[in-house]
């Protein structure tokens, strides 16, 4: 029997974990060392990347943007989350099954797991790490925010980038051996993800624990829609669905 091979995308924020109030604080300090004015209002977050979140809050708060805003703004939002790492465990949680369906799928051979977040680097590592979810993740392939990218774009990086690594064509244009061909599975939390998703030509399983809900995330185009994670068979079933098996 052939192995099937897949790559799945995990969403970070609101699919496995919920730190928001850290996150919230850091990115209020990262404003602060920035502009030198306090935060008045952050920008929605929900699906969307770093460099949105950074330009919409400046808009927000009547910051005439210059060229040097984006990469000073990351840098100091890298450091604000960075010195509040210890209160990540303490004021954040772990969603309910996401470690369970992490290990369930890492078990599984030919599945490669990473992640695509709207999260710079730094930040997702730290968030996987502390929550102990970085060892069922191949860190290396993943989609991160750049200040360049739409999440879409960074998907069909992730796969080009798994599929050198691990000689897979999850790539549909990539030109391997049929019996080394496979599908990727996005599972992310948000109408914006499902989108992204679909833009990029990969199947996308929503969970409804972030600000979407199941209708919401049906009517975006969402190939599977689950209430949570704690049904780890209920996530792998609907993994195997999107991904062709």
């Amino acid at each position: 029997m052939s192995t099937s091979y897949r790559l799945v995308l995990w969403n970070i924020d609101h699919t496995l974990v919920d730190v928001v109030r850290v996150t919230r604080d850091a990115y209020a300090e990262a404003f602060r060392q920035t502009t030198g004015r306090p935060l008045v209002r952050l920008a929605p977050t929900a699906g969307r990347t770093e460099s949105e979140i950074i330009f919409e809050t400046l808009a927000f708060n009547d910051i005439e943007v210059t060229d040097d805003h984006l990469p000073r703004f990351m840098d100091a939002l890298a450091k604000a989350f960075a010195a509040r790492r210890g209160r990540l465990r303490a004021e954040g949680r772990l969603l309910p099954g996401a470690r369970e369906a992490l290990a369930a799928l890492a078990r599984r051979q030919g599945t490669v797991q990473s992640v695509l977040t709207g999260s710079i680097q730094p930040n997702a590592v730290v968030k996987l790490a502390e929550f102990g979810l970085d060892s069922y993740v191949d860190t290396e392939v993943g989609g991160y925010e750049d200040g360049v990218y739409s999440k879409a774009a960074l998907l069909e990086l992730a796969r080009r980038k798994a599929s050198q690594k691990y000689g897979i064509a999850f790539d549909e244009s990539a030109a391997w051996h049929p019996d080394r061909r496979g599908s990727t599975v996005y599972v992310a939390d948000s109408v914006r993800d499902v989108q992204a998703a679909k833009i990029a030509g990969a199947a996308a399983v929503a969970v409804a624990t972030g600000s979407s809900t199941e209708a919401e995330l049906r009517a975006a185009g969402a190939d599977a829609v689950l209430p949570d994670l704690t049904d780890v068979q209920a996530v792998a079933r609907a993994i195997d669905a999107d991904a062709g098996a």
